[in-house]
């Protein structure tokens, strides 16, 4: 019990209550940094995204872009900030940081031999958000694999494809990346006709249904620029191919294309124009007949008892 009241009588308490005070102020002084921090990264974005308006850039665009590098501006600053709180804590204990910055230094330096990839993924995912390759909300083909960029961290980068399989590529691995929604995208066709049906009507047409797909007040909104019909793409085994393409805003070329060619067949349908599709002749030895698979009707009824016999 002596030795208890001995250390207690010993014990600085004024030096504990005041380290005690500078500790708590030192975590207000955090606290409110990182508010002051979060207004002024909110004020950049809303800039970042007068910016790119002014510039030109597609709305959606700039906000994705300014998104993307306010968060890991955030991310940055937040470490930052609550590690030099931290050691100022440790300081306050009266605990020497020296030491730990001299041992964190060593200690880095073998993590960093030893951690060479990690590296390579962080310089990677630097440049790339430098250079503004990818955003959050891109739909991006990467090492073969295409998805929505739902993160893009300064160590890798995650997409979710159609399936809703979620896939992570360190960046320091990526070595293919193809953006589908930078600041616009399209949808690409391919028309099959018959060889029979006249080649401008057809063309004619596609453009027609594409005017008055840019005219629908829901699907033109989305549209950039009238249909573009390119011409004769290429001639097939079975088919004319025809080929062209409707410029779209990021992400909604797929809404577009699908409405453009339920169009398109009803068209089609309407004005009497064939799609072909392939056709098969089957043959069941020297005493056989080709299969009806292809023949007219009235052919097919001519040759059936034949076949029979």
């Amino acid at each position: 019990m002596d030795l208890l009241t001995d250390y207690f009588d010993a014990v600085e308490w004024r030096d504990i209550i005041f380290s005690g005070m500078r500790i708590v102020l030192i975590l207000v002084v955090v606290w409110v940094l990182l508010i002051v921090v979060r207004g002024l990264l909110r004020r950049l974005e809303r800039s970042l995204v007068h910016q790119g308006q002014e510039a030109g850039e597609v709305p959606t665009e700039a906000a994705k872009r300014a998104e993307t590098l306010v968060r890991l501006l955030r991310q940055g600053v937040v470490i930052v900030v609550w590690l030099m709180g931290f050691l100022l804590v440790l300081r306050e204990l009266g605990i020497d940081v020296g030491p730990i910055l001299a041992s964190a230094g060593i200690v880095g330096l073998a993590v960093g031999f030893g951690a060479q990839n990690l590296v390579r993924d962080v310089i990677a995912g630097f440049f790339m958000i430098l250079e503004n390759q990818v955003r959050l909300g891109d739909v991006a083909v990467i090492n073969g694999t295409g998805g929505l960029v739902e993160r893009v961290n300064f160590r890798t980068i995650v997409l979710r494809d159609l399936a809703g399989v979620v896939h992570v590529f360190p960046n320091g691995s990526i070595t293919t990346l193809a953006n589908m929604t930078r600041e616009w995208s399209a949808f690409v066709f391919d028309i099959r006709v018959a060889y029979k049906e006249d080649v401008d009507r057809v063309v004619a047409l596609l453009q027609e249904v594409g005017k008055q797909l840019r005219a629908d007040p829901q699907f033109g909104l989305l549209m950039q620029d009238d249909v573009e019909v390119f011409g004769v793409d290429r001639l097939d085994d079975m088919a004319v191919i025809i080929k062209g393409r409707l410029k779209t805003h990021p992400i909604k070329q797929w809404d577009v294309g699908r409405e453009f060619l339920r169009r398109v067949k009803i068209a089609f349908d309407a004005a009497g124009i064939e799609t072909p599709w392939p056709q098969r002749a089957l043959y069941f030895g020297e005493t056989s007949q080709p299969s009806l698979a292809n023949m007219p009707e009235a052919t097919r009824q001519e040759a059936a008892p034949t076949a029979g016999k």
